[in-house]
């Protein structure tokens, strides 16, 4: 279908609501629903979690926004709620890591290829080959711990193969920053882009904080810890590359307008009618939400919100295998990140010291992968 933000309302904020049922729907099969249903279930609760972190931000920096953001925000608790709990009970958090590595693959392998910025395209590739290797590891983990086969939640759509190695991922914090986009100057979807990769490696840096300390397995607890500091490092990368000029109501327009082209990419890929409907309701609301923004914008800043909101939406994104991108990213970009710049670079003194000394007692993601190697053709990783 097509969307028109100007001209789609939605619903108004004062009709949007929920009843306790209503937000505790009945979950996806882990099994018998299509793997991309998890991803966006998954990709969409960050969304949400990314707003109201962003919202509670921005009542405690200005006095004059605090109920309008509480208004709102009180709705996206709701809508986090419902999507949150579209995760069926029987998928194990292990299983559900597996899922937060395939929405990081397979979306930032969509967002490279249609990002139009070449420098942040290189940024976007570069996380990516971190992600990849991530799944690797944990799909070790879950041979080790439950004796499951990863590829029960990925469905075949994501290899599990080795990337980057994570036991060198690990810099220097000076190495983790990127250099902004323009906000005067950066397509729509260039922000879009951006604001979409944030929210989904913050919500899976909190995940893996909160769940890899419920493991009794010694080196599971140490693989959640060393791959939550590097989402970290991820997050610190995908925040720096937005610019920090943009003001507080702008950047809540672009993030109202993100929510919006984020379920409407949902809605127009989803194949489960029952979950699709879902889908379309958080469209509407956010399309109410998204207009009195613009409202809000209109009235304090006296600006026009055509100014900072995209005239016609990009594409939904694609939810499909990436997974032709993901090898040929793997063979063609053995990328280091210096300062700003990323390329084919030897790597900082500092981050060399720091991974030394983090590494130093051994690095539980190499332990974890001892004795597996990917099989073509299988999609596994098996053990020798």
């Amino acid at each position: 279908m097509s969307l028109d933000i100007f001209k789609d309302r939605g619903v108004p904020l004062d009709e949007q609501r929920f009843t306790w049922r209503e937000l505790v729907q009945p979950p996806y099969s882990k099994l018998d629903d299509d793997a991309f249903t998890r991803v966006r279930v998954i990709l969409m609760n960050g969304i949400e979690s990314e707003q109201n972190r962003f919202l509670h931000a921005l009542a405690r920096l200005n006095r004059d926004l605090r109920l309008a953001a509480a208004r709102v925000r009180r709705v996206d608790h709701h809508q986090q709620t419902l999507v949150n709990w579209l995760n069926p009970p029987d998928q194990s958090a292990l299983e559900t890591t597996i899922g937060f590595e395939q929405v990081a693959i397979e979306v930032t392998a969509a967002v490279a290829q249609k990002e139009p910025d070449e420098y942040l395209a290189q940024v976007y590739r570069f996380g990516l080959l971190e992600d990849f290797d991530h799944l690797y590891r944990y799909s070790a983990l879950m041979d080790r711990v439950e004796g499951k086969d990863a590829n029960n939640i990925l469905q075949s759509y994501s290899d599990i193969r080795p990337g980057r190695p994570t036991a060198v991922e690990h810099r220097a914090p000076e190495d983790d920053l990127r250099r902004p986009y323009d906000r005067k100057k950066a397509s729509p979807l260039t922000k879009l882009n951006a604001l979409t990769i944030m929210a989904g490696e913050n919500q899976t840096h909190d995940y893996y904080m909160t769940v890899g300390p419920t493991f009794a397995d010694p080196i599971a607890r140490q693989l959640y810890a060393e791959i939550a500091s590097i989402e970290e490092q991820h997050v610190t990368q995908y925040e720096s590359i937005i610019d920090p000029d943009e003001t507080w109501l702008e950047k809540w327009l672009l993030r109202e307008c993100n929510e919006v082209w984020n379920y409407w990419s949902c809605v127009e890929s989803e194949d489960d009618p029952r979950i699709q409907r879902i889908w379309q309701r958080m469209l509407d609301y956010e399309l109410g939400q998204l207009h009195f923004v613009a409202d809000l914008f209109k009235q304090v800043e006296r600006r026009d919100p055509a100014e900072v909101l995209p005239q016609t939406l990009p594409d939904p994104i694609p939810y499909v295998s990436q997974r032709d991108f993901v090898r040929a990213t793997l063979a063609e970009v053995p990328f280091r990140a210096v300062k700003e710049e990323i390329g084919q670079l030897q790597d900082s003194a500092a981050t060399t010291a720091y991974r030394q000394h983090m590494n130093s007692e051994g690095a539980p993601s190499e332990a974890i992968a001892a004795g597996y190697v990917w099989q073509p053709g299988t999609e596994l990783a098996a053990r020798r």
